[in-house]
């Protein structure tokens, strides 16, 4: 049957991407799921039948759906993927969504603390187990610029407090080390001395819930949105807004783009450049104040 063919090749092609992150595999299965959907509406019974037109076709159906052009992009590489899997199975002669290009994205600018408002964030007063916890996690984020999921997958051996850094899986199972600042370790080490009384000695991770556990991605978005609360931020904070703000802050004061790159892991550079845009929007602005043609009278 055609639905068995669509489902067939999907899951094969699925099984083969065990090394992708879970996320990476949920978003795949969705896209794709979505994509053979569409086929069936169009009558195209059977993945073979795939080809330029019909990609094309797809994404503009799903432009004009109001799907924004990230997700697009998104999409389109699981496609990609999916018909050079279909051409390696001899099911297709060529790759035909190999040529199709989503409608460029608008590329918004990352929301950030200023510096001001990240020192306000980490002074934490409190000193009970879960307060010591929560600064030192916070201190860690904007420290090295760590992503949330790599926070929570921070085992205690990950962490050299005396060489001051911290080793990172990153997205596509990729290790970096990251160096942690002077306030980050002094957190560390508050937190390692009252870590044990939550976690057992048979726990591994850096950062544990209060029943011992590890903590989630959830549980750290939570945290850090109620300590932005608490600590009179005037904007919703969340984990990645300490990435960013560790990044702008970081090339502001070096402008050493590339060891940025580095530092957040990214394996594109032109990632890393969306930061540039934030430092020119400080320069323009120091511009618009200071310049004698620029100052409005």
């Amino acid at each position: 049957m055609a639905a068995d063919r669509w489902e067939i090749t999907v899951t094969a092609f699925l099984a083969g991407l065990q090394q992708r992150s879970p996320h990476t595999q949920a978003a795949y299965r969705r896209d794709l799921g979505g994509f053979a959907h569409y086929c069936r509406r169009q009558e195209i019974t059977t993945p073979e039948a795939i080809d330029e037109k019909c990609v094309r076709d797809f994404v503009a159906w799903r432009h004009r759906g109001g799907i924004s052009g990230k997700s697009l992009q998104r999409s389109l590489s699981a496609l990609r993927a999916y018909c050079e899997f279909l051409e390696y199975e001899g099911c297709l002669t060529r790759n035909p969504a190999k040529v199709v290009r989503a409608p460029k994205a608008a590329r918004k600018l990352p929301k950030l603390l200023d510096v001001d408002q990240a020192g306000r964030l980490l002074a934490i007063g409190a000193v009970d187990p879960l307060a010591l916890r929560d600064r030192a996690l916070l201190e860690l984020l904007y420290s090295s610029g760590l992503r949330v999921s790599e926070l929570v997958g921070l085992n205690v051996q990950d962490l050299d407090l005396r060489e001051r850094e911290v080793r990172v899986k990153g997205k596509g199972n990729k290790h970096r080390i990251v160096p942690v600042g002077r306030y980050a370790i002094e957190a560390l080490g508050a937190w390692s001395a009252a870590r044990a009384e939550l976690a057992g000695a048979e726990q591994t991770a850096v950062f544990v819930n209060r029943r011992g556990g590890r903590i989630s991605v959830r549980s750290v978005q939570y945290r850090v949105l109620r300590w932005g609360l608490s600590q009179g931020i005037d904007r919703r904070v969340h984990p990645h807004m300490l990435r960013h703000s560790f990044a702008s802050h970081l090339l502001e004061s070096s402008g050493d783009l590339r060891a940025v790159q580095e530092l957040l892991g990214h394996s594109n550079i032109s990632t890393t450049q969306v930061y540039t845009h934030l430092d020119f929007q400080h320069l323009a602005r120091v511009y618009d104040a200071a310049h004698p043609r620029a100052r409005r009278r």
